[in-house]
């Protein structure tokens, strides 16, 4: 989703503004713009499209000042122009406002500012409260800010600038992520940590209701009933080498290419072979309730609902505890019902997804106990929840989440065997489970030494209009997901759908034109899917088949196959789910279209 970035100290801030930029390109934009002050005067420089543009027409009307902040903007009210571009300013210019999130009353207070005779140049909410802030104005931005945001209903990140106070930013959150940077003698602020690591790795995480003036004076923080807060920064792991692409022509294919060591990483310290235990050190001071619990409720949207829903045949199979998987954006909107002892997991990526957010509170009004699945240190997920589990698999960059995926199906994996040996699973189980399971590291990376292979039969269906993708079992969950990745970076239309669904319309749709993925691994159905693979063929479609590296006799059925090696069944979608990553990743790149930052899409939803 768009992005923020701000600065005040000493140094020139236009090319820092100008990185900070492009480290968030991978959440997703359409136009970016930056505001410094200089001379006592705001001045304003946006552009429609890349990054690049901006930093073209910088250089043409080069300008240096030690304070500013800069947009990258994703469109909801009004079009991807660069009048809609931020920053926005107000009605004299005296005020610069950067903002994510939604203005909900935008309209409301839009007809009471023309009644004062407000003019506005653009179709945003964003404007308005530009024009807000002014209206407010009486010397001191920070209060002005505060009745200013007071007056509005909806979500924001916001920064904010204003040409009587040069030396200040303020910068407010609801529901939309902010956090500041501490330096030396000068002081960031971000919606991403991307964008600031290169400078400072303490930074203070903004809470919904904070306000924040930065100066080079210090920090100022406070709640927007101007309470006094004083919180501790939190020094941040992650290093700038870890957002950078090492080499890889693409972030997505850096992210594929890592999985054998995310998975390591998320697995270290947690998993006992020798007993068949796992020790989730989030989730240690809720292990009664986890015995107890009589209904597991696993919330997310996109890629983290498809391992979510490879979660729930984990955790009915070894554990026997009812297992329901929610679409985040759905479950806000009905009544849902929540049981006695039901323990509910947010899972997200990011841990910013607002709709997984706002799910997750939801289920905690009505009695859950809200654990989270995040990958990202500090977000409100994690922050939000009373316990859980992180990924540990580095920043993920590129929009179409890849290791994030097996990292999420890897936790839950492990949750699975916690929750089944707190209720019967033995010892020798739990062993042979986890013994597998540390094996994954090694067997991914056999995939990835073939990945070569995928060139080809990428080459051959780049041009197709149509993919189905079809699997049973805990494979199914990895057809969505493989359909998804092609449709995300391709714009090729691509379905999944359990294999013996197919006859119940999609068969309708088979010709040779039409390119049939099967994920025919060794499990207690793998003769069914050979059935559906038959079935296929008779109707002259085209049978691409992820298979077991012994499976000779699949050769016979499929037009192309793609080998893995064996494992335990259930683990099978760590596996499974790499050729179609790789096999989506060629296609888009075959196509020669933005892989990292597929049209319309955004890494972290952070709006409805």
């Amino acid at each position: 989703m768009c992005g923020i970035i701000g600065y005040v100290g000493t140094r020139d801030c236009v090319p820092l503004l100008i990185s900070g930029l492009k480290r968030m390109e991978y959440r997703g934009y359409d136009s970016s713009g930056i505001a410094i002050i200089n001379d006592d005067k705001i001045h304003i420089y946006k552009k429609k499209g890349k990054i690049e543009e901006l930093e073209k027409g910088l250089l043409q009307n080069p300008h240096s000042a030690t304070i500013g902040i800069g947009h990258t903007r994703w469109a909801t009210h009004g079009a991807p122009t660069e009048v809609n571009a931020h920053p926005h300013t107000s009605f004299s210019g005296d005020v610069a406002v950067i903002h994510n999130g939604i203005i909900e009353n935008y309209s409301e207070l839009k007809q009471a500012l023309l009644l004062k005779n407000h003019t506005f140049r653009s179709d945003t909410d964003t404007e308005i409260l530009a024009h807000l802030i002014e209206e407010f104005y009486e010397g001191d931005l920070q209060k002005a800010v505060i009745r200013a945001l007071h007056r509005v209903e909806g979500t924001y990140g916001i920064a904010v600038l204003h040409a009587g106070e040069p030396d200040k930013i303020v910068v407010a959150r609801k529901g939309s992520p902010l956090v500041i940077g501490i330096g030396d003698g000068e002081y960031f602020v971000a919606s991403d940590l991307a964008a600031m690591v290169e400078y400072t790795r303490d930074v203070i995480f903004l809470e919904d209701g904070e306000v924040g003036t930065i100066s080079r004076e210090g920090l100022t923080h406070t709640t927007l009933e101007e309470t006094r807060i004083d919180r501790k920064s939190t020094h941040i792991d992650f290093s700038l080498d870890q957002i950078e692409k090492g080499g890889y022509k693409h972030f997505m294919l850096k992210e594929i290419m890592e999985q054998p060591h995310t998975l390591e990483d998320t697995m270290r310290g947690r998993i006992q072979v020798d007993e068949g235990n796992i020790i989730l050190g989030g989730l240690q001071g809720h292990l009664d309730a986890l015995k107890k619990a009589e209904h597991i409720l696993l919330l997310a949207c996109g890629t983290s609902y498809h391992s979510a829903l490879v979660g729930r045949y984990l955790i009915e199979e070894w554990a026997r505890i009812p297992v329901q998987v929610e679409y985040a954006s759905e479950f806000r909107y009905r009544n849902p019902l929540i049981e006695k002892n039901t323990i509910a997991f947010a899972i997200s990526q990011s841990g910013e997804t607002f709709d997984t957010l706002e799910a997750m509170r939801e289920a905690r009004k009505r009695g859950a106990l809200c654990l989270g699945i995040v990958n990202t240190v500090g977000s409100t997920i994690a922050r939000e929840t009373d316990g859980g589990i992180y990924l540990h698999a580095g920043p993920e960059i590129g929009v179409a989440s890849t290791k994030a995926f097996t990292s999420q199906v890897t936790v839950l994996t492990m949750l699975g065997v916690l929750l089944g040996r707190q209720r019967g699973m033995s010892a020798e189980e739990g062993r042979n489970i986890l013994g597998d399971l540390r094996k994954m590291p090694d067997l991914v990376a056999r995939i990835l030494r073939t990945k070569d292979d995928l060139l080809d039969i990428a080459k051959t269906f780049s041009r197709a209009s149509n993919f189905l993708y079809l699997a049973r079992g805990p494979n199914y969950p990895v057809a969505l997901e493989g359909a998804l990745k092609l449709k995300e970076i391709s714009y090729i239309h691509a379905e999944g759908y359990p294999a013996a669904e197919m006859k119940h319309g999609p068969i309708a749709l088979i010709d040779r034109k039409m390119p049939v993925v099967f994920i025919a691994t060794n499990d207690n159905v793998y003769a069914k899917v050979l059935t559906n693979i038959e079935e296929v063929r008779s109707r002259e479609g085209v049978v691409i088949a992820v298979a077991s590296e012994e499976d000779k006799g699949i050769e016979h059925l499929a037009d192309h196959v793609l080998r893995i090696p064996d494992c335990h069944p259930m683990l099978m979608p760590l596996l499974t789910v790499i050729p179609l990553q790789l096999l989506s990743y060629y296609v888009a790149d075959i196509l020669g279209l933005d892989v990292d930052k597929p049209r319309n899409l955004a890494k972290s939803v952070t709006v409805e």
